[in-house]
């Protein structure tokens, strides 16, 4: 197949710019994703030269990039081994990277525990929430795993934040699915015969996907307002060219130390539905983002809801992975009721799998190369802030499991 564009990627600052000081070489294993569907890969080839200054050997299963147009050849051309089996891809390297790995990839991501072995580091999106057991399992045999979900929303991590990236592709995403399915035009057209009204939009949650959400729909031409239930993020709406929708509710503490929304009470919930049904009903698109790390994200649209809205009007759900924002979302499906579009996408970051994979590439390999310590070993007992939160098997994190937070992998 023909390669796609490889993306250019400037070099990353790091501790230590040779090979590693104590002489040796450490390798970096990426097998196919085995997650139903998943087209996404762990490194591409233009983070390669980066890792490789730094002294680590890539180790590529075959095929593992073709889902995302990324051939065998390219890794070549950077310097990577390519294998013929996920056996080896794992078994011959210290570090291994996924894109779905343990909770993250519940059916199939436990087959590969026969193949690790003590002292290998695994990274990439986990679910440490819903992975606890295998966590426990993986500490006792000396692995050590670096659940990204964790990954603290401070200046100091934004560059290695896959929420964050994962969660620009969705919103992006989940508004050309709207755009597709609504039985109308997005922008306001002036022609022969007639003026053709915009068509609106509101958003649900302005996070990242929320905000993507609405910088894609504005660019399509349509009227987009937006609604979160912290109040902080009206500035960053209405610079996008949207407005947006203020409830008179008291929100109190609505977010986190993370930056991450926060789960309001029963009541609160309630009367935010019956605030919103008015811009609900009166909308042509629903885009829903709205999430709570770890829990099942909040009920904000009813099927009552849905009743009173247009017939042809569309709900695209993000939060469908974590029980969906309305009542009706079935994950992973698209049903209607009465007239109304109810879609329930889960892993949306994976259908754009060339440049998802670019971002969490970059993302990853910021992240490994953080771990460096100045003598050119990995730091995987640190005291630093962002290693300590996302050492999933730490005892620390393991002796807290019950608390333990974590991020849908949409990372809305």
């Amino acid at each position: 197949m023909t390669d796609m564009p490889v993306v250019e990627i400037s070099p990353i600052k790091v501790g230590i710019d040779k090979k590693r000081k104590n002489g040796d070489l450490m390798n970096i294993g990426v097998a196919r994703e085995t997650f139903p569907g998943e087209k996404r890969v762990a490194l591409v080839p233009a983070v390669m030269p980066n890792l490789k200054k730094a002294g680590f050997e890539i180790v590529i299963e075959e095929g593992a990039g073709l889902a995302s147009g990324i051939s065998d050849t390219a890794y070549r051309e950077r310097g990577a081994q390519i294998v013929k089996s996920r056996q080896i891809a794992i078994g011959s390297s210290e570090i291994i990277l996924y894109v779905r790995g343990l909770g993250a990839n519940r059916n199939a991501g436990m087959a590969d525990f026969d193949l690790y072995r003590k002292g290998q580091v695994i990274v990439g999106m986990l679910d440490p929430s819903n992975s606890q057991t295998e966590l426990k399992k993986l500490a006792e045999m000396g692995v050590t795993a670096f659940a990204l979900e964790l990954l603290p929303r401070t200046t100091r991590a934004q560059s290695m934040d896959v929420l964050s990236s994962m969660a620009t592709a969705a919103g992006y995403k989940a508004v050309l699915m709207a755009a597709q399915t609504l039985p109308k035009m997005f922008p306001l057209l002036m022609t022969a015969a007639g003026t053709v009204p915009a068509a609106r939009v509101f958003i649900l949650g302005a996070g990242v996907a929320g905000l993507q959400a609405i910088a894609t729909a504005r660019r399509l031409g349509a009227i987009v307002q937006a609604y979160d239930i912290r109040p902080a993020v009206k500035e960053q709406v209405e610079s996008l060219g949207a407005k947006f929708v203020e409830l008179p509710l008291e929100s109190g503490r609505s977010e986190t130390s993370g930056g991450y929304a926060r789960a309001m009470d029963a009541e609160f919930y309630s009367r935010q539905q019956e605030l919103m049904a008015q811009v609900v009903a009166g909308s042509d698109v629903v885009i829903c983002t709205a999430a709570v790390p770890g829990k099942r994200a909040p009920l904000l649209i009813t099927g009552d809801m849905v009743g009173k809205m247009k017939l042809g009007a569309v709900i695209v759900d993000l939060a469908a992975e974590q029980g969906g924002n309305c009542e009706l979302t079935k994950p992973g499906e698209n049903v209607v009721h009465g007239g109304v579009s109810i879609m329930g996408p889960v892993n949306l970051a994976s259908d754009l799998s060339f440049d998802s994979s670019q971002m969490y590439s970059r993302n990853l390999a910021n992240f490994l190369l953080y771990l460096i310590g100045e003598d050119g070993k990995l730091r995987l007992n640190s005291d630093d802030e962002i290693i300590r939160a996302t050492n999933a098997t730490s005892p620390a994190r393991l002796s807290n499991s019950g608390t333990t937070p974590s991020a849908p992998s949409s990372g809305q």
